[in-house]
């Protein structure tokens, strides 16, 4: 039985992932902790979690937790990353992985020198919406992939959401290496690299056009893959109205989806659209969990690796450096 223990029992694990811990079969969540002790005993009481903390080095001390949740923003990820392998305490780790592609590296060789497990939270990979869309560009259902194609725009955010400490501290590049393309193009570079693999070159230009924060606001960047696919993408934070869009095009056809949006695949060949729909998922990283459960107790191999994990956070440092 894997016995979770979460560290940093924010939003992000009221709904998106701490309930399935408790639903996912050899899966239980035993204790969790947060700095703030009041808050600390009100998740556990409201999610029925029998232990609560507000150290983490108490949680990960605490012998019936025999597996780490970090859930906190990057800048921690690798401190209680690296006292939770020390104890011997496999962990699953939210992304982005860390702070930086040098912390993230570390975290991976020190889980890999220590022989304990690491995975990282890019957990649309086993979204069915994901795995199907894998097949379709494997079975070549398009032909040759050869560009895809990206845009995410948000609009600016008010001063009212930049003063909420939920949404500061993403904006923050001390506490989460970046901005909100550090906070989500995770997704969807890790999305790139399970369908199409190694990049063999990586450009892209970083700016900050609104100045409503310290942190970049706008990234553009230019992959290619060793297959010879070729991606271009824009994040924009500033603008006018809204746009989640992707769309592989292919010799034969082309597969458009988004990434936060929609749960769906359009497929486009020989004039006609064939739709692919896909109920919402009530906890989204619950198919995630269950592959790292299955994991950490030696039934599959690793969904997502620390080294992967730090492949990501190089190719978002590759894109936004300042050249």
């Amino acid at each position: 039985m894997i016995n979770w223990g979460i560290i940093g029992c924010g939003d992000v694990t009221e709904v998106k992932s701490g309930p399935a811990f408790k639903k996912v079969p050899g899966s239980r969540l035993i204790a969790v902790m947060r700095r703030d002790a009041a808050k600390a005993a009100d998740y556990a009481k409201r999610h029925g979690i029998p232990e609560w903390y507000d150290n983490a080095d108490s949680l990960i001390g605490d012998p019936d937790v025999n597996a780490i949740y970090i859930a906190t923003p990057p800048d921690a990820h690798e401190q209680y990353a690296s006292a939770a392998i020390k104890a011997g305490k496999p962990v699953y780790v939210e992304k982005p992985m860390a702070l930086n592609e040098a912390a993230a590296r570390n975290m991976a060789a020190m889980a890999a020198a220590a022989g304990v497990k690491l995975t990282v939270a890019h957990y649309r990979r086993q979204w069915p919406m994901f795995k199907q869309l894998k097949q379709l560009v494997e079975q070549q259902v398009i032909g040759e992939p050869r560009l895809v194609r990206l845009e995410f725009y948000k609009q600016a955010p008010s001063s009212t959401e930049l003063s909420d400490p939920k949404n500061a501290w993403r904006v923050n590049p001390a506490i989460s290496g970046g901005g909100l393309f550090h906070d989500l193009a995770p997704h969807q570079l890790d999305i790139l690299y399970y369908l199409f693999g190694d990049a063999v070159s990586i450009s892209g230009i970083a700016a900050n056009q609104g100045g409503h924060y310290p942190a970049d606001d706008i990234v553009t960047g230019m992959i290619r893959f060793s297959n010879g696919v070729l991606f271009s993408g824009c994040w924009c934070f500033t603008a006018a109205t809204a746009s989640d869009f992707c769309e592989i095009i292919g010799s034969t056809g082309t597969l458009r989806f988004s990434f936060f949006s929609k749960q769906g695949i359009q497929l486009i060949r020989n004039g006609e659209i064939t739709d692919y729909h896909f109920d919402p998922l009530v906890h989204v990283q619950q198919p995630m969990i269950a592959e790292v459960v299955n994991f950490f107790s030696g039934k599959s191999p690793n969904p997502c690796s620390g080294e992967e994990g730090a492949l990501i956070m190089q190719w978002m440092e590759q894109i936004t450096a300042k050249r």
